[in-house]
This record gives C-alpha cells, structure tokens and sequence, in this order.
C-alpha cells in the first residue's frame, strides 16, 4: 500500500491500447480515494486506441494522462508498488499474457480484445462498448470489496473468482 493509503493497481495486456487502458481509467473512476489505477503493455502499441478513448469519454471518465506504455516503467526501484495486478488478455484468443514479478495479489482477468476486430465501424465500436460494460462489472465488484477486513487469502479468491465471472461470498 502507498504511503496515502491508496492501494496500486495494475492492469497489463499485450498492446496497452484499449483494455488496460479501460481498467486502468475504470479503477481511477470507481476506485478513487482507494484505489490507484495504472497500466502497461509487454508490447505496447505506443498510443491508445482511438475507439478507446472515444468511449471513456462517452462514458464520462478522465481520459487526460492515459497512454500506452510498456511494463517496463513499472519495474524500476523508483515506480509504484503494486498491491495489484490483473491480466486481461484473452489466452482463448492465443494472446501471450505478460507475467508480473513480485509478491503483490495477481488474477487472471480473459477479455476479448475490441483493438484486434477487424470489421464494420458500427460493431467495433458495439464490441468495445461491450468489453467496457464487461471489466466495469468486475471493477465494480473489485473496487466493493471490504479490502480492509478481508485478510490477504480472503482478497487473492475473490480477485481470482472475479476471473472466472464466479464472485464468492467474502
């Protein structure tokens, strides 16, 4: 935990264009006071997608600050402490997840990726929309959590449960 009391958290996925980037403004969003959002790609795409950042904005969240970067800036002595990491990448789709070193709680977070669709404008732009409604529900649940009565076991299955769409009772 920071010295704030804020909890870091980290969302890492391949590109760092669209769905770490929606964790990352989501957790900022619901989490705020508590929660500290951050993101990074293991090979970022050096922008955020357009389509991202058109939604955020629809949806009313800060999109000053977000760009796409690469987890190396988190692993120097003078970055953040993560409390937090979640993967998003969809291993279904055979997308390689980058792998956090460290002890901070990590889950497993599979969404599809709206950045890699190929197809008409009007259903990218519904498929983004849909992955956005998806990991608000899950930072949602995530940013609910009782974080300061749940010991550290209590925390790491209800994160992962979150992964698999199956919250438990804490």
């Amino acid at each position: 935990m920071s010295r704030d009391g804020v909890r870091n958290v980290l969302f890492l996925c391949t590109g760092n264009s669209a769905r770490s980037i929606i964790g990352e403004a989501l957790v900022n969003h619901l989490g705020a006071g508590k929660l500290r959002g951050f993101s990074a790609g293991s090979f970022p795409k050096g922008s955020v997608n357009p389509y991202t950042l058109e939604l955020l904005a629809h949806m009313k969240l800060p999109i000053a600050g977000l760009r796409s970067k690469s987890l190396s800036e988190f692993a120097s002595t003078d970055a953040p402490r993560m409390d937090f990491v979640f993967t998003v990448c969809d291993q279904v789709a055979g997308e390689a997840c980058p792998i956090w070193p460290g002890h901070p709680m990590t889950a497993h977070w599979p969404f599809p990726d709206p950045a890699a669709f190929d197809g008409p404008e009007s259903e990218k732009r519904a498929l983004f929309a849909e992955v956005f409604r998806m990991m608000e529900r899950r930072v949602r649940h995530f940013t609910a959590l009782p974080l300061d009565s749940l010991s550290d076991p209590e925390i790491q299955r209800e994160i992962r449960a979150l992964g698999t769409g199956t919250p438990q009772p804490a």
